[in-house]
């Protein structure tokens, strides 16, 4: 889930929300709010799982995912409508979408041009191929709004290279085309004039890696990974094995990590602890405990997104969800009023609710038909 622009009044029957056509041998779907940034919403998630489940036996032999409009191929999640609704159903309805995605028989390739946020990772950073732009800028911004990365997005945050993951995770922070590939949330760049040419050729019966390498071009270097000239010293002293896992001590891997940064002489660890003083300190301290979680156990998508489920339905329910989303989607002030307003006012007992492994009374567990990935992303999981 992110902060996209919401509901508009052409979403209606007589503009799908999701287009879904056959094109020679694929099947082609296009999320079609672009005045809202292909925002995603309930009735998005049931058109595109039945797509994609229909394209498992009609003989299609890629499925090509894109979005509608200049702006991006998608936003993220309808927020508004998360906060209003019943939160856990239409996770549960996200994640089982994304885990489809991840496991379908017929290759997904996905192409995420220009902006690309949290659902919108969800339903491309696990496909077979994942494509990108010299117009992408790629985030999981939950932080922002009082929740943490989901979608599987802590997967493919904790296999980031020296925890730059946890970086990106507490700052809300963005990736171009070359971070994105040198992170593993991307596998090619293809220039977006060529990207017709890739949708002929997929149209055309060519083999979906074979069509996206015959348009791919070398991604720029990777700005992030310049980062770790400050910022590796600094997560080996907070994250190293000298310390308490973030997973047993949430709240002291986040003051460690906001007093190592204010403590450094270099500016860009000094830009970064405004940054994660800005966000929300519970959820700063859960995403970090999610991801060692997450690496630790070496777990698979299907155990990331069951852990997704139990933990955003949990911070879905506390104030600063609802807090983030006046800021960031209704008031816009982009002044958020955090409880607790720091990093060293946060709750041990809150923090252990929140990240209990075990469901609650009161929540079903996610229920994925687990399936062995497919070989070529088996390493995604």
């Amino acid at each position: 889930m992110s902060a996209a622009p919401q509901s508009h009044p052409f979403d209606s029957d007589e503009t799908p929300l999701v287009l879904v056509r056959r094109e020679g041998a694929i099947t082609h779907l296009t999320l079609n709010r672009p005045r809202a940034i292909n925002a995603l919403n309930s009735d998005m998630f049931a058109r595109l799982a039945a797509a994609v489940s229909a394209a498992q036996h009609d003989g299609s032999q890629a499925i090509l995912l894109d979005g509608a409009g200049d702006r991006g191929f998608c936003g993220g999640g309808d927020v508004k409508e998360l906060s209003q609704g019943s939160a856990r159903t239409i996770l549960a309805n996200e994640y089982r979408l994304d885990y489809a995605i991840s496991t379908s028989a017929t290759p997904v390739v996905g192409i995420m041009d220009g902006i690309t946020m949290g659902g919108g990772i969800g339903l491309t950073g696990h496909a077979a191929i994942r494509v990108v732009t010299e117009r992408s800028r790629l985030a999981m911004p939950e932080a922002r709004i009082g929740i943490v990365p989901d979608v599987g997005g802590h997967l493919l945050l904790a296999a980031a290279p020296e925890r730059l993951g946890e970086m990106l995770a507490v700052s809300a922070g963005d990736m171009a085309a070359g971070d994105a590939i040198a992170l593993g949330f991307a596998d090619v760049f293809v220039p977006a004039e060529r990207l017709p040419q890739l949708q002929a050729a997929l149209a055309a019966g060519a083999d979906p890696q074979a069509a996206v390498d015959g348009v791919a071009e070398p991604a720029s270097a990777s700005a992030i990974l310049d980062a770790r000239d400050w910022w590796s010293p600094i997560a080996a002293s907070v994250f190293g094995a000298q310390e308490p896992p973030a997973s047993e001590d949430p709240t002291g891997a986040a003051l460690r990590l906001i007093r190592a940064l204010e403590a450094s002489d270099d500016a860009d660890a000094g830009r970064l602890a405004a940054v994660v003083r800005a966000m929300s300190p519970t959820s700063v301290a859960v995403t970090l405990a999610q991801l060692d979680r997450t690496r630790r156990r070496a777990l698979a998508l299907a155990d990331v997104l069951a852990d997704d489920l139990r933990t955003l339905g949990r911070l879905a329910a506390l104030p600063d969800f609802a807090e983030g989303v006046r800021a960031q989607v209704i008031d816009k002030d982009r002044n958020p009023r955090w409880s607790p307003a720091r990093i060293e006012d946060l709750d041990d007992a809150v923090l252990a609710r929140i990240l209990d492994p075990e469901a609650h009374a009161d929540e079903q567990p996610l229920d994925l038909e687990v399936r062995r990935p497919r070989s070529a992303d088996a390493g995604r999981g």
